[in-house]
């Protein structure tokens, strides 16, 4: 289990855009924690959005945060291992795990997220894979890094 650290509201701004979100897109957050991913590619992209969280706690917190803001028909919480939860309708998947974390879901992603499919990490890449575009972004005086992934199609 990776550890829970909030991204910072700046970060998940720049997520998303490097991303290209947009109207209509399902967006998945692998360890949503809090939820603001959720929220703000909702509010701010017109996506569709659900959370992938496997702390009971941190997914009641994000679920409730959900409710209350009136935006259970566009987002949700599901209370699961990312390596269980289904991507396969992800048009966007975002994450802030560890470099290890994130190899270890390599295969699950080659294997579930269709070709075109953007995958965003904030702070740590996808070993084996080439991303299409890393951006530098300081906060609060702090370097943070964005990559930016599209799955390719299946290869013969």
């Amino acid at each position: 289990m990776a550890p829970y650290v909030p991204s910072p509201q700046e970060i998940i701004d720049r997520m998303l855009e490097v991303a290209h979100a947009r109207q209509g897109d399902m967006v998945i957050d692998l360890g949503c924690g809090d939820g603001r991913i959720l929220v703000t590619a909702v509010q701010k992209f017109q996506a569709k959005a659900v959370g992938i969280e496997i702390d009971p706690k941190i997914a009641a917190q994000a679920s409730d945060m959900i409710v209350r803001l009136g935006l259970q028909n566009k987002a949700r919480v599901v209370r699961a291992d990312v390596f269980d939860a289904d991507l396969s309708q992800a048009d966007v998947v975002t994450m802030y795990l560890t470099t290890s974390f994130n190899e270890k879901l390599r295969p699950k992603f080659e294997k579930s997220l269709r070709p075109g499919t953007r995958v965003v990490s904030h702070d740590y890449g996808i070993r084996g894979w080439n991303p299409v575009e890393v951006e530098e972004v300081f906060v609060h005086g702090r370097r943070h890094r964005i990559f930016l992934y599209v799955v390719e199609g299946k290869k013969n």
